[in-house]
């Protein structure tokens, strides 16, 4: 998955004149969201991404390949099976990019035949020896070098890079990186390093012969068929994929991996090979990483009615990867931020992005996308298959957890993005892979899942697999799929959901008649209707009167709707979207006394959610009970959501630091103990507290071992820094962070050296917040260490990678430059008036004086590098952020 860190986000309630409080919250987080600067598209340019038209069948691939590593260049020879698609052909196009093309053959029973052909860098148009049609297969031979570094460097926010093939650390310079070679194929990458039909609606079995050194191992699609160890101290590995697959899913990756063998027995009681390949020094936690693996397939496997049906599942992790996971069909690549010790992965894992992954050789490799504008049938899939594996494994609620925080993610982007979900309008390709397609996909099939139930839910998706294995796909393939199954017709759904843009915002309000024994509930769709469709939204009402509850299942159509129901006696709480399924942002004016019925009696993890986030926002003592009693909630992430918000009643209530030493001594989740750590330090200045976060520092988490770091040092700053110096060593990024924290506090210029070497070790978005917070350090030094600190921010800002990597070092030496901005101004001013004084202080003038040509001169310093490297930067995105 091409994990895109767009946000996290809540839900909302709102509305009515039966109650008289008013509830409205918006749960976007911007915080989390990196924003491209907008393309403006003229009314005029009608753009639409067709699929590919399909001239030829590629119907098998073998690629024989060894490396240059020196010149970062791969050496050659393909073998393409193809025959016309439909009409009779003599010329062939196919992708290559940026290749030298030795030789273009056609083989036959008699040999080899050069063919004419021309090359334009990106495509080599082939002259056929003769005309062929449909039922004529031909081989062409083609001998060529790839040359992924002499490519013009392109990638989007999602897959940072697009040149396909990737030398990492090719001549071993860099002490502590391995020597790597690995490739990306999406979104048509893949034609860097070997000719092919680079289409999502192409497929094709494949062969590839490795030639590496005989020390390294390699990985490909397909099976490990057999080695042969050559006399130069190479060795050419073979690997076979026998089922067809698409040309941007085809992968290598080379390097020295420890290989731990798992296995998944299929439902015939055959063994199938599931592999695992980190660096050496990770191999001992292998399967702490990836061990539930295994189940996931079996999971999947069952769910669906489909049983796993490639030859075999490897997982590899790599060094400088371009995005953050890729589905390759049977050999998923991995970022290096999955690597983790078991002590690292007491603190949480990266299973969602494992069952990402896995749940893609599906969704996205048995039945793949048409065309870039259908990439959600691949990624709304997996990332709702994210969901039910947590549904599976840890419960409703942990599945609740990450649905939400998936939902939050989509209406982040969705203040400043809004297109339909199926898109044929889109600038780039890679456009497509954003919180729409991913969080926005995958929160619209939990909703198909509420409107269908769970049963026709689950066999239209194996009708859809099953009738479309190994084929391409649009949207309506799966349309008809559910439609078969129900017998309905779902038009309604996917025309609002896939085929148009945004979502409904709801407006609630209630009436109750006592003397007619009616409750009301009015709802109000208040999206802008001139831009938005009005939504059809079937959803279920619960009404409460004291423990006992009646559920009403309604149907919106409108955009404004009256429901009414009989009832007893007023009710405690109507609960609108009981389910709590709909993607829809919601203002629920209702009274504050149902969000604590609706804490202690409804049912759904968001029922809590809501009633703690209008406790937070309410402010009003009654609602300490529920923050208390959410402390003691059974899903973790419903205790760190009080201890977030418990602050604003400390003061009024003492029974809460009885409960936060409770939970600092049997709390079975460490974050949930590294959060009360932050509020006990945050609120409680009593120095018995000293010794306990001094013994915490040797707790086996890191979450909490960072926080009682920090804790120490707000209650003994001398002793903070002791210790935080004691760990520099440690490379965990909560103690990386938390010792950043405690240096920018203490601010002494010694430890410049600590951010300089702790940046120039860590990778990605690690590295991005540490930058982030050594701007923060140097805001608060002096010239001679701001100005040791410039080449560090010098490099970022021009040599990073990612865009957003470079912005950071933008970013930070904005911030320096805008510090001495205001230096140089307050300084003058004070100069002034002790020049203009009637008793002049001589020695507080030279002070002034001194420091002001300080200021200027880092201010000078910063201007003259951020002036000189707008003039070198040749990326738009920057460029547009920072005004060049």
């Amino acid at each position: 998955m091409k994990f895109l860190l767009i946000g996290i986000s809540l839900v909302a309630f709102a509305s009515c004149s039966l109650f008289n409080n008013s509830s409205e919250t918006d749960y976007d987080d911007e915080s989390a969201v990196i924003e491209l600067p907008e393309v403006e598209v003229f009314p005029e340019e009608k753009i639409y991404n067709a699929s590919r038209t399909k001239y030829h069948d590629l119907m098998h691939t073998r690629l024989d390949v060894s490396f240059d590593w020196k010149q970062q260049r791969l050496n050659g020879e393909a073998n393409l099976k193809l025959k016309p698609w439909f009409y009779p052909s003599d010329e062939l196009v196919l992708d290559a990019k940026g290749m030298d093309i030795h030789e273009v053959a056609v083989k036959s029973e008699k040999g080899k035949q050069d063919l004419a052909w021309t090359y334009d860098s990106l495509q080599i148009i082939i002259s056929l020896d003769k005309l062929y049609d449909r039922n004529s297969p031909y081989d062409i031979y083609i001998k060529y070098t790839a040359k992924p570094n002499e490519l013009k460097a392109g990638g989007s926010a999602a897959i940072t890079s697009d040149k396909g093939l990737y030398f990492i650390n090719p001549d071993s310079t860099e002490k502590a990186k391995p020597t790597q070679i690995w490739t990306q194929g999406e979104t048509e990458a893949s034609s860097c390093w070997f000719p092919t039909i680079d289409s999502p609606n192409e497929r094709n079995t494949q062969e590839i012969y490795i030639t590496v050194e005989d020390k390294y191992k390699t990985l490909s699609n397909g099976e490990l068929v057999y080695s042969n160890f050559n006399a130069d101290g190479t060795r050419t590995d073979y690997w076979n994929l026998d089922l067809p697959h698409a040309p941007y899913l085809a992968m290598m990756a080379i390097g020295n991996f420890t290989v731990s063998r798992d296995k998944w027995t299929r439902p015939d009681g055959k063994d199938m090979i599931v592999d695992y390949y980190v660096e050496p020094e990770f191999g001992q936690y292998a399967f702490d990483i990836f061990g539930n693996t295994p189940e996931m397939i079996s999971f999947y496997s069952e769910v669906l009615d489909y049983p796993y049906p490639w030859s075999k599942y490897s997982q590899v992790v790599v060094r400088d990867y371009v995005s953050g996971a890729m589905e390759n069909t049977t050999a998923t690549v991995h970022g290096e931020f999955l690597h983790a010790t078991r002590r690292e992965l007491l603190d949480g894992n990266n299973e969602a992005i494992i069952a990402h992954e896995l749940f893609h050789q599906w969704f996205g490799d048995i039945v793949t996308c048409e065309s870039w504008s259908n990439l959600p049938l691949n990624e709304s899939f997996a990332t709702y298959g994210e969901y039910l594996w947590f549904e599976h494994k840890y419960g409703k609620d942990a599945a609740e957890e990450h649905g939400y925080n998936s939902m939050k993610g989509y209406f982040a982007e969705s203040r400043a993005k809004k297109v339909d979900l199926i898109r044929f309008d889109y600038i780039e390709k890679e456009d497509m892979f954003d919180g729409h397609s991913y969080n926005k996909g995958g929160r619209i099939l939990h909703m198909l899942r509420n409107v269908v139930g769970d049963d026709a839910f689950f066999a239209s998706l194996s009708k859809y697999l099953k009738d479309n294995a190994y084929h391409d796909v649009e949207i309506h393939h799966l349309r008809l799929a559910f439609e078969a199954v129900t017998g309905q017709d779902l038009n309604w759904f996917f025309n609002q959901w896939f085929l148009d843009k945004g979502h409904p915002s709801l407006l609630i309000n209630y009436n109750y008649s006592d003397s007619l024994g009616i409750q009301e509930v009015i709802i109000k769709q208040d999206q802008d209707l001139t831009e938005f469709p009005v939504f059809r939204l079937p959803m279920a009402i619960e009404i409460w009167v004291g423990d006992k509850k009646e559920r009403h299942d309604v149907v919106m159509t409108e955009s404004e709707q009256v429901f009414s129901f009989p009832v007893s006696s007023q009710p405690d709480l109507v609960n609108v979207d009981a389910d709590k399924v709909l993607l829809a942002k919601k203002r629920d004016r209702r009274n504050s006394d149902s969000y604590l019925h609706q804490f202690y009696h409804a049912q759904t993890y968001l029922d809590r959610v809501e009633a703690l986030d209008y406790a937070e926002n309410s402010g009003e003592e009654k609602f300490d009970k529920i923050i208390i009693a959410a402390l003691l909630d059974p899903d973790p992430s419903i205790r760190m959501m009080a201890l977030d918000i418990i602050d604003p009643i400390i003061d009024r209530n003492p029974e809460v630091e009885l409960h936060l030493n409770r939970i600092l001594a049997d709390d079975p989740k460490s974050m949930v103990k590294s959060y009360a750590i932050d509020v006990l330090s945050t609120n409680y200045s009593d120095a018995s507290y000293k010794p306990l976060y001094e013994q915490l520092l040797k707790d086996s988490s890191y979450a909490i071992v960072s926080s009682a770091l920090v804790a120490l040092f707000e209650a003994d700053p001398a002793l903070g820094v002791k210790k935080a110096k004691e760990m520099q060593s440690e490379k965990n990024l909560d103690i990386v962070m938390a010792i950043s924290e405690i240096f920018t506090s203490d601010g002494s210029a010694s430890h410049n050296d600590f951010f300089i070497q702790k940046i120039a070790e860590v990778n990605g978005f690690e590295k991005f917040g540490l930058v982030q917070a050594y701007s923060g350090y140097l805001m608060g030094q002096e010239l001679e260490a701001v100005e040791s600190g410039l080449p560090v921010l010098e490099d970022i800002a021009r040599n990073s990678d990612v865009w957003w990597m470079k912005f950071a070092g933008y970013q930070a030496l904005g911030g320096l430059s805008g510090k001495y901005e205001t230096e140089v101004a307050q300084l003058q001013g004070k100069l002034e008036l002790q020049e203009g004084a009637e008793t002049r202080d001589e020695a507080a003038i030279a002070d002034l004086k001194q420091a002001l040509a300080q200021s200027r001169s880092g201010k000078e310093q910063i201007k003259s590098l951020l002036d000189k490297l707008k003039a070198d930067e040749t990326d738009s995105r920057i460029l547009g952020v920072i005004g060049g």
